[in-house]
């Protein structure tokens, strides 16, 4: 998976939106699926046009989050993709600390999303932000 640094250099380098669109979609891609149990009612994110499923595979208070995630629609799998970029690999105090809103203003996906996707964009931020706080409170 692409870290979001070089997702953001890729936004930058692609000019049409047709191409980001693109871009988006093969990023989600590269996503593994989750496996049919996994894709419950547990791991589903409340608030998404599409269905969403977000897992978390570890993080505790210093270690690292490790999420995993899927979605029934190529284009907000690659959105699961985006977000999962920003928050796998850091511990739960350094996820919260991401302004996740700024960092995705910077790729201009505000402007070219629907209020339903965006909506379940802030909806999966809100679900990896409560369990950072799950993983930093055990």
């Amino acid at each position: 998976m692409a870290d979001f640094s070089e997702i953001r250099d890729n936004f930058e380098f692609l000019n049409d939106w047709e191409d980001r669109y693109r871009y988006v979609i093969e990023l989600g891609r590269t996503l593994d699926p989750l496996s049919d149990e996994e894709r419950n009612e547990k791991a589903k994110v409340l608030g998404c046009a599409s269905q969403v499923w977000l897992v978390r595979d570890a993080g505790g208070k210093n270690t690292p989050l490790k999420f995993r995630g899927d979605s029934d629609a190529h284009i907000v799998r690659g959105l699961v993709a985006i977000v999962l970029s920003l928050y796998n690999g850091r511990t739960p105090d350094d996820a919260l600390g991401i302004d996740a809103g700024e960092r995705l203003a910077a790729l201009g996906l505000n402007e070219h999303l629907s209020p339903q996707r965006s909506n379940g964009l802030k909806s999966m931020i809100a679900r990896i932000r409560a369990e950072a706080e799950d993983a930093k409170a055990a």
